[in-house]
């Protein structure tokens, strides 16, 4: 459906983009002005602009005020309660729409969360900023991540938004002092990390090992390859489909759930063969069949649970090679990831750097600008650099010329593996 606009007798009904919300358009006392109609249906859009139209060509405040007392587009002559408001947010046009059913769920115990906290079932309208603090500092004393406590306070602050005509004046979980802020973890360092070459090698030889056992453990041990030799997420590769797979072209195509972006990832000759013994148990259009099929399982209310099965049989493996995947730090309830399969990803990454690979190439096979290439990809540059910058100022042999010390560090750079700009800039500096 394409972007619906009209003109009416005072002004314009448009959308801004395909199946938005529609606004409207007008001139007061010279100046151009526009409003949502807080609506995706066209014929509803329409019967509300025309509803405003009267007060727009009012000639007095006094009939101003008339035409907004008993019109739509002031604040809903129902006043919501808290524990009513939740089943209007769930039926509202504009309430947020996330990708998993995990996440909608989420709204929803949050707002019960919040509603419980405000005693005696006040009405929306009734809810203020000081609320909202107290609400944010309860969250403060429960031991969560920074993350999640903003999480919480982004999501009431849509329900909020979404039903703005139940309360006057601003959101009240508007303020940005609301959130925590990351500094207050900064003394936490414990991070995903990457797996090193010697562990990525013992988790494969762990898997070919017959003495460890885990169920469907022949896609498990595919299931690695692909995320070790493609750097996808669990999800992409849990569900990877044959037709995304080209033999002839040694590529694969991956449209990654979490980004939708489509990414084209060569096919190593390790990864080649582990396909290959895949073909034999092709049952399906999937290439782990059992593994997709326990991965989907949902329950009874539509939300994934078979995501959390497939990880705690990846967690048993690495636990095989000697390694904790989570630590407890203290301030959290629940411990920090530290080795999982998203690991992989970090592995992934950390290889190409380290080759020398160019950051846009690494980027292109892992899909999206992330923390993951900043951390690794800064690194290998300032390791570049120091060991240029001291190979100038800090030389051994102290007897050499300035101009045979600049000439060793030349040398030097031009065997280094890695071509990086901050390389280019320091070997342009030199010459």
């Amino acid at each position: 459906m394409a972007i619906q606009k009209k003109k009416i007798s005072t002004g314009t009904v448009y959308q801004m983009v395909d199946n938005g919300t529609f606004y409207f358009r007008y001139q007061l006392k010279g100046k151009r002005k526009a409003v949502s109609l807080k609506t995706k249906n066209f014929r509803e859009a329409i019967e509300r602009a025309e509803e405003m139209v009267p007060v727009i060509n009012a000639p007095t405040l006094d009939i101003v005020a008339a035409h907004v007392k008993h019109a739509s587009f002031g604040i809903e002559s129902k006043q919501l309660k808290l524990s009513e408001a939740w089943d209007t947010y769930d039926l509202h046009p504009d309430k947020a729409t996330p990708a998993t059913v995990s996440e909608q769920q989420s709204y929803q115990r949050t707002w019960v969360e919040f509603t419980k906290f405000m005693k005696g079932d006040p009405k929306l309208q009734d809810i203020t900023t000081a609320d909202a603090i107290k609400f944010a500092d309860k969250l403060r004393k429960q031991k969560q991540a920074v993350d999640t406590h903003n999480r919480k306070i982004r999501r009431i602050k849509r329900i909020f938004e979404t039903l703005n005509n139940y309360y006057p004046g601003a959101n009240p979980f508007k303020s940005p002092a609301l959130h925590r802020k990351r500094r207050e973890e900064q003394d936490n360092h414990v991070r995903r990390l990457c797996f090193t070459r010697e562990q990525e090698l013992n988790l494969l030889k762990v898997l070919d090992d017959k003495k460890y056992e885990v169920i469907n453990k022949p896609e498990i041990k595919v299931l690695y390859y692909i995320g070790m030799f493609s750097g996808q997420r669990m999800k992409d590769c849990a569900l990877l489909q044959w037709d995304t797979v080209n033999f002839d072209r040694r590529r694969i195509s991956v449209k990654q759930f979490k980004t939708g972006v489509n990414v084209s990832v060569p096919i190593s000759e390790k990864l080649y063969t582990a396909l290959q013994e895949a073909k034999q148990w092709k049952i399906n259009n999937y290439v782990l069949p059992n593994i997709s099929a326990r991965y989907r399982q949902e329950d009874d209310n539509g939300k994934n649970t078979g995501a959390t099965l497939i990880n705690n049989d990846v967690m048993r493996v690495i636990k095989w090679i000697g390694l904790e995947p989570n630590q407890k730090i203290p301030g959290r309830k629940r411990a920090v990831s530290v080795y999982g399969f998203h690991s992989l990803r970090h592995s992934f990454a950390s290889h190409c750097a380290e080759a020398g690979v160019p950051k846009a190439v690494t980027q292109s096979i892992l899909g999206a600008a992330s923390d993951i290439l900043d951390q690794y990809y800064v690194h290998i540059g300032e390791d570049a650099q120091s060991l240029a910058i001291d190979a100038v100022t800090k030389h051994k042999d102290q007897k050499k010329s300035p101009q045979e010390k600049i000439d060793k560090v030349l040398d030097y750079i031009s065997k280094l593996e890695i071509d990086s700009k901050e390389i280019r800039a320091i070997k342009k500096m030199l010459l």
